[in-house]
Parts: C-alpha cells; structure tokens; sequence
C-alpha cells in the first residue's frame, strides 16, 4: 500500500452510538499513534449542502438540536473575540459579512462552491469571481484529482499565520474536511486528537486518509477545539481544548455545511 499509514476498523463499540451512514476508523500512524476517525456518507446526487451562517457563535450540535438539522459538519474559520467568519462567505449567491484572508492569499485559498446541484472544491482563482450559490471558503486544498495537495505552503497557513492562533499546518491536531469521493459519495469526515490515546492528525496525513477513502478532492475546514461532526443528530467526535479537556458539545462556531436529503 503506497500510503505511509493504514486504515484500521475500530473495535467493537455500541451500534447505537453512531448512525448506519457514519463509520468509525482507526489510524495507525507511521510512529506508532493512532487517532479515530469518523467519516459521514451520503450520495451526492441526492444530497443537498447549504453553507449556514449562525446567528450567533454556538455548538454546532446545539444548533442542530434548536434548527433541526440532523447532519452537519463544522464550516470555516472565524476571527476572534467577536466571531465573524474568516474567510469569503457566500449565501445565494450574496456576499456576507467576513473579515477577508490577507493578501495575496485570499484570492487562492480553497473553497467548496455549492450551486444548484454541484458540488465543487477548488482554490479561489479557480471559482468565479461573484458565483452563484453558496461558498465557504477555507482550506487549505487537501485532495486534489486523488493527490495530496498541500504538502507545500501553496495558500500561505504558515506565512500568513497572523491571523490564527498558530501555524494550522504545523503538527497533529483534531481536524476536520469535506471531500467529494468516487462513486458519487460526499464525505464529512472529522477527527479526534489531544488526548494520550487520539493523537490527531497532520494536514498530509489527513489527505492521506481521505484518498485512502476514496477522495477525489477535499478541502480542510475550522480544526482544532472547534472540530465538530453532527449525523443522526448526533455529535460523532470528541471535541477538546488545547490542554486535552473535553468540550462537553463543542465549542461555538461561526460558520457550518449542512446536509439533508434531496
């Protein structure tokens, strides 16, 4: 196997935890670590994806309860204290309130553009300047044509660190992606870290991952404490602050992709 860790079926666990459409994968990592995995299915032509602006920062599995919505995926990211979404934001093809990526790399960084049907990932420079639809911009582009994408700085997380709270890109942390898969599956996938026992995951080895799973372009969205993955209703991963505590429903978010049957 060409990739440099392997996908491992996690063990036997309560079937009722999680939906039948989520599955729940152990990596094992080249120095020995391991994470956990949890990746959502759901066919794309039959699946629409809205890009949701919240009200105002809340859990995300919160914010399903209150709307809902029974599948979700964290969105972009968001500048602190005030929450604005960091990173272009459309809604029906409307411009909303953000605050703009620094230049030069906010005119690259990677997007999902959702308009009517399609579903597409891409960098900025490959969308439409003012498209149709909706797009939540983020990234960087993990998965490209079913090839790792982002071993080199291309959109600027490490030179443009200014405006996180760290380099995104450097070591393993809980992640999150959405990736449009072979045949004809979109994946929300999002997984665990800061623990003894979750390592997290580096960018490339999430890219990794994902073309293990069959991923044929992926984008990375918001990480870290605010990685949160809702399906059946339910929160799938185990968000966590920085020192390993357990985020008892997530942190609050700005931003989310939702998913519901069409």
């Amino acid at each position: 196997m060409a990739l440099r860790h392997r996908l491992h079926a996690a063990p036997a666990y309560d079937p009722g935890r999680l939906p039948r459409h989520v599955r729940r994968e152990t990596i094992r990592l080249r120095d020995g670590a391991r994470t956990t995995l949890y990746v959502a299915s759901y066919p794309l032509a039959r699946t629409r994806v809205r890009v949701v602006r919240l009200a105002q920062p809340t859990p995300l599995a919160a914010w399903c309860h209150a709307t809902g919505t029974s599948d979700a995926l964290v969105g972009g990211f968001f500048a602190r204290p005030h929450g604005t979404p960091l990173g272009e934001l459309r809604q029906s093809g409307v411009e909303r309130r953000h605050v703009a990526f620094d230049a030069p790399w906010g005119d690259l960084r990677a997007c999902v553009h959702v308009a009517g049907d399609g579903v597409r990932i891409a960098r900025r420079d490959q969308i439409a300047a003012a498209p149709e639809g909706d797009l939540l911009q983020a990234g960087p582009l993990l998965v490209d044509r079913g090839r790792v994408t982002c071993a080199d700085d291309v959109e600027g997380f490490a030179a443009g660190a200014r405006q996180f709270d760290s380099d995104i890109t450097d070591g393993r942390y809980p992640r999150a992606a959405l990736a449009v898969a072979r045949r004809g599956r979109l994946l929300a996938v999002a997984c665990d870290g800061r623990a003894d026992d979750e390592a997290g995951l580096k960018m490339v080895e999430l890219a990794e991952a994902l073309i293990a799973l069959g991923a044929v372009t992926a984008l990375n969205l918001d990480g870290g404490g605010s990685t949160s993955l809702v399906a059946g209703g339910r929160l799938c991963n185990i968000p966590r602050e920085s020192h390993g505590v357990e985020l008892s429903g997530g942190r609050p978010i700005s931003t989310a992709l939702a998913f519901t049957s069409s």
